[in-house]
């Protein structure tokens, strides 16, 4: 998927979001330009990230097209 094929999917997203608190965090995370350290963030997030790194590098990963099919009767 290219750039813009993912900032219109992103873009898709965003339009059919009707939580105002989901958009008032989408909102709050394209605004922030300050660099998030790992260390500043909630315990539970951090390890969460680090999970996740750990599970990317050993190749534990479902490609995007896949988790699209499986979840896509949800969204």
């Amino acid at each position: 998927m290219s750039i813009d094929e993912l900032k219109i999917e992103i873009a898709k997203k965003v339009f059919e979001i009707d939580d105002e608190n989901l958009l008032s965090e989408v909102d709050m995370l394209l605004s922030n330009k300050e660099k998030v350290v790992l260390e500043d963030l909630p315990k539970h997030v951090q390890e969460g990230i680090k999970r996740g790194m750990k599970q990317a590098e050993e190749g534990k990963l479902t490609p995007h097209d896949e988790v699209m099919k499986l979840y896509s009767n949800y969204l």
